[in-house]
């Protein structure tokens, strides 16, 4: 290995004597027995006099040396006094020039929802995010949501060029809203570029739980913080999921059947916390409910076997024209912003599974929410979704296999297929025990559509409880990440 190049050695007094301190070309800053990655741990610096105060992130247990991602982070200033005026200024041009070469956001928009989760965002931004982000001397402009699809509404107007990036103190449905705000847009190909970042501050959090879980970090507000200032960025596959003329954007899930009714339905127990999931979700197993439908889709490579062929000649599977016209792979309609990718049918392997189904459920990313480990193999940036599918099961099995949700270790059992699919087309149906009763269709924590008899069923949806066309785009958006 080759030994990292020293720009910068000068004396320096640090705690009343004077000692040597080094800058590298890879920005490690050494003095005594000290070392910062600035990179990795430097947020910010200021000059009083002579003195340089670095605001740095170090680790609790570790001291000065970042050695180990898992302990807990505090903020720290640490000081060097430089010993002329000469050294001072060659010092902070260099120290600036290394931070700029960073690409570091300099000015954020941030969402707050006060409502979601805990509604502890507000407390969390003030405790957790301003406190950074003022040690970064990143600007900021703060948003609280006031209701829902108020982020939405926010950034179809944004003024994106003022912002390097967007930021959701929230849990994932503030997110959700500000990708479907930023692709109506008119300008949602230079929209959709902007970066979008994910503080954990909500029920689920599963956006923040994926990309810190990825590289082993705890889900919690600081760290995204962090790594949002760190300004390192991914790809993330956006689903487009449509019926006729109407739209919605995933970055998360669909859900129908099983997982469906227990995120929805138990909302009439919110008063009892988290825990509502899993006594609702014991009420669901015993009292199964299977739905009668099909599904049809492509699948990834390796998967093929899954599904009997579909006859296209005999099978009209879609309706959705809009879906074949564009050349070059884009629907582009000024009036309407992004159309979806385009899915020239003819040309795709499509199969077919007819139902009854206990569960079908899509995933972007690997984490539902921060104890929902719903598809362990998802990628952010593979141009697929993941399906995991129930057709049918005894019910002890079945609660044996989602008391494991928290670990994945669900996709093992038998009782569960797991694939990756291109694009994928649900033809929901109604219950098997009474087919006057229908099903929900969840997609990112908010429902899509329900059927007849299903839960507050006569409330207005986006979509009606009928076919729906879901299509992958590879990439499209861009997350803040930690590496």
């Amino acid at each position: 290995m080759e030994q990292d190049e020293c720009i910068l050695s000068d004396q320096v007094r640090t705690n009343g004597h004077t000692t040597t301190a080094t800058l590298s070309a890879a920005g490690q800053l050494r003095w005594e027995d000290h070392r910062l990655d600035i990179e990795k741990q430097v947020l910010g610096f200021s000059v009083d006099g002579l003195k340089i105060k670095f605001r740095a992130v170090v680790e609790a247990e570790a001291g000065i040396c970042c050695c180990s991602s898992k302990s807990a982070l505090i903020r720290k200033t640490l000081t060097l006094e430089l010993l002329s005026n000469d050294s001072l200024r060659i010092w902070t041009e260099k120290l600036q020039d290394y931070l700029d070469s960073l690409g570091r956001p300099k000015r954020l928009f941030i969402f707050v929802n006060p409502y979601g989760g805990k509604k502890s965002a507000s407390k969390i931004f003030q405790n957790d995010v301003k406190p950074l982000l003022d040690d970064a001397s990143v600007e900021y402009t703060v948003q609280e949501t006031k209701h829902q699809l108020h982020a939405k509404e926010v950034v179809q107007t944004l003024d994106l060029e003022k912002f390097d990036g967007i930021v959701c103190v929230s849990g994932d449905g503030i997110l959700v809203e500000v990708l479907n705000g930023l692709l109506i847009r008119e300008d949602w190909e230079k929209a959709i570029r902007i970066p979008l970042g994910a503080v954990p501050a909500g029920t689920g959090n599963g956006m923040a739980k994926s990309l810190l879980e990825l590289h082993g970090e705890p889900c919690v507000a600081s760290n995204a913080t962090l790594f949002i200032i760190r300004g390192h960025k991914c790809s993330l596959d956006i689903a487009t999921i449509s019926q006729g003329e109407t739209r919605f954007f995933s970055m998360l899930m669909l859900a129908w059947g099983l997982v469906a009714d227990i995120d929805i339905e138990s909302e009439k127990y919110r008063w009892m916390g988290s825990a509502r999931l899993d006594f609702y979700g014991l009420q669901r197993i015993f009292g199964l409910r299977r739905y009668n439908g099909s599904i049809i889709f492509v699948p990834a490579s390796g998967y093929e076997s899954y599904g009997e062929p579909l006859d296209l000649e005999k099978n009209i599977i879609i309706d959705d024209e809009s879906a074949m016209k564009s050349a070059d792979g884009l629907v582009r309609d000024p009036a309407y912003g992004y159309q979806g990718p385009k899915v020239d049918i003819k040309s795709l392997n499509w199969r077919m599974i007819d139902g009854p189904f206990v569960s079908i459920w899509l995933h972007n990313v690997p984490w539902g929410a921060e104890d929902t480990k719903a598809a362990p193999d998802a990628e952010f940036s593979d141009g697929c979704l993941d399906l995991i599918m129930i057709k049918e099961t005894p019910k002890l099995p079945l609660l044996k296999l989602m008391t494991e949700l928290n670990s994945g270790g669900h996709v093992k059992s038998p009782h569960v297929s797991y694939l990756k699919v291109k694009a994928f087309i649900l033809q929901p149906g109604p219950r098997t025990d009474d087919p006057t009763k229908a099903g929900i269709i969840d997609v990112d924590g908010e429902v899509l559509a329900r059927g007849s008899g299903a839960y507050k069923c006569e409330e207005d949806t986006l979509m009606r409880y009928d076919r729906l066309l879901i299509r992958v785009d590879q990439g499209l958006a861009t997350l803040f990440a930690p590496h």
